[in-house]
């Protein structure tokens, strides 16, 4: 079943394993600007973009390790991120590059004058998870084949 993206659409839950939680409140609450909810001495939730991640304590399962070309990048298989507005993309850029953010791929435009062109962008957490942020001029091509 395939559905609409619309501001109706009901948030998302991601688990994902770190090496600390502190690095993870240090990067997802404080670098990236996400609420935390509720946490235990093993696990954290944060506010992503009006989605739920959870930060699972599990050093051995944390970080990428295979990638898959996509318009001429080596991007991660494993991977998870936002969607955001333009003007968000932007700001987190710079924000991320003010913080001395090692890109494993630069904010660049992907698929450029075509279906689907959108703005990119691949960094790792502290435990090496990759996070992509991306957005659309159009986000109507979202979907579009």
């Amino acid at each position: 079943m395939s559905h609409p993206a619309s501001a109706a659409m009901p948030p998302f839950h991601l688990a994902f394993p770190v090496h600390s939680l502190e690095a993870a409140r240090s990067f997802y609450g404080d670098l990236l600007g996400c609420s935390e909810g509720r946490s235990s001495p093993e696990w954290v939730d944060f506010n992503f973009y009006g989605h739920q991640i959870v930060a699972h304590l599990s050093p051995d399962e944390a970080g990428h390790r295979n990638t898959s070309a996509v318009d001429g990048d080596n991007v991660p298989v494993r991977h998870f991120g936002a969607v955001l507005s333009m003007e968000q993309w932007e700001a987190a850029a710079g924000k991320l590059r003010a913080a001395g953010t090692k890109f494993i791929i630069e904010p660049h435009i992907r698929f450029k004058g075509e279906v689907g062109e959108q703005a990119t962008m691949f960094f790792l957490d502290p435990s090496g998870n990759a996070v992509e942020f991306k957005a659309f001029a159009d986000m109507a091509s979202l979907f579009a084949k």
